[in-house]
């Protein structure tokens, strides 16, 4: 989870206001950072989207001993 929000943090920084909403709004979503864990927890991955006008950004945290 750590990676996650740093790497969102480094992506919403660099995305123009409006496209970078999401992205803060995930940083402080409590219950969303739940699932994810939960996620990761029973052995599922899980992702997180971010974009603008010409990119995605596919965020993926596998969970312990998973597969890239």
């Amino acid at each position: 989870m750590r990676w996650l929000r740093e790497r969102t943090v480094h992506i919403t920084d660099q995305l123009d206001a409006a496209y970078a909403q999401p992205g803060r709004h995930w940083l402080t979503d409590e219950a969303e950072h739940e699932r994810a864990l939960t996620y990761l927890a029973t052995g599922t991955a899980y992702q997180l989207t971010l974009y603008d006008e010409n990119t995605r950004y596919f965020l993926v945290a596998y969970p312990p001993g998973g597969t890239a």
